[in-house]
């Protein structure tokens, strides 16, 4: 007589059981129970700042692309079994907690470290007002056939693919992402220009406007890259300065509070 012993599929995988979330894949345009909770972990890590609504919109979708970069993880914006694992060990979740602000109508964030009294907002009685007489909400838009979200025009995409490409062709796809990203993070600091245009074309800022490689033709993948960047998407940890190390011979960027290396970049503020 012998006894047979069955090892359980998830530990032959090394993926453990996880019990928090559903079995479903979590994807762009799923709604319910299992996008609450993967919006309060998300949130609870500081890679989400939405509401916690239970849509998995854009938002949602660049919270986990973040932090599927973060982690080390295939960078895909699904949540499955690895990413909820990898969730469930980073954060915790109070259900309890988090469902019953939603039904009292709430504001409330989630955030790790904050005391649940300092977490919730009670609505105002003109707010509660204004809930009231509120009709049911129109579906959220979907994005354009470019996806580009309002406030960049053809131009903006065009030149910033041009900057992109002339800067960080051959680089992986990330690091072609993070140099885009920076452009869009100086035209929201103060201390640049408030345009693209004016970013790119500021005196001794790009190496690629300065030797002309700025005008050569975009490939597909620096259009793409821009698009992943305008959409949300900040592999530099939001970095305002780039340079190569092998070639940089300002010690005035080397002075910059540095961020983290993508490639050939060290990228910093």
């Amino acid at each position: 007589m012998f006894v047979l012993f069955i090892q359980p599929f998830a530990e032959l995988n090394h993926i453990k059981p996880v019990h928090a979330f559903s079995n479903q894949v979590i994807q762009h345009g799923a709604v319910g129970d299992d996008v609450i909770e993967l919006q309060a972990r998300l949130q609870y890590l500081g890679f989400y700042n939405g509401e916690i609504d239970g849509v998995f919109g854009w938002g949602t979708y660049w919270a986990l692309r973040n932090f599927q970069y973060e982690f080390g993880m295939k960078v895909d914006g699904l949540a499955g079994p690895k990413v909820k694992e990898k969730l469930v060990e980073a954060s915790e979740y109070d259900k309890g907690y988090v469902k019953k602000q939603i039904r009292q109508g709430n504001d409330f964030t989630h955030y790790g470290g904050m005391p649940n009294k300092q977490q919730t907002e009670q609505p105002s009685k003109e707010q509660q007002s204004q809930q009231q007489q509120q009709q049911p909400a129109s579906p959220p838009q979907e994005p354009t056939a470019v996806n580009v979200p309002s406030g960049y025009s053809q131009n903006d995409i065009q030149l910033m693919a041009n900057a992109v490409h002339g800067e960080a062709r051959g680089e992986a796809y990330i690091g072609q992402v993070a140099v885009a990203a920076v452009i869009l993070n100086r035209v929201e600091s103060a201390s640049f220009p408030n345009s693209i245009s004016g970013v790119i074309f500021e005196p001794r800022a790009f190496t690629a406007v300065s030797d002309g490689q700025i005008w050569l033709t975009p490939d597909e993948t620096s259009k793409r890259a821009v698009l992943d960047a305008i959409n949300g998407w900040d592999p530099s940890g939001g970095a305002l300065y780039y340079f190569n190390p092998n070639t940089a011979t300002s010690d005035w960027i080397w002075s910059r509070p540095q961020i983290k290396r993508i490639g050939k970049h060290i990228f910093c503020m």
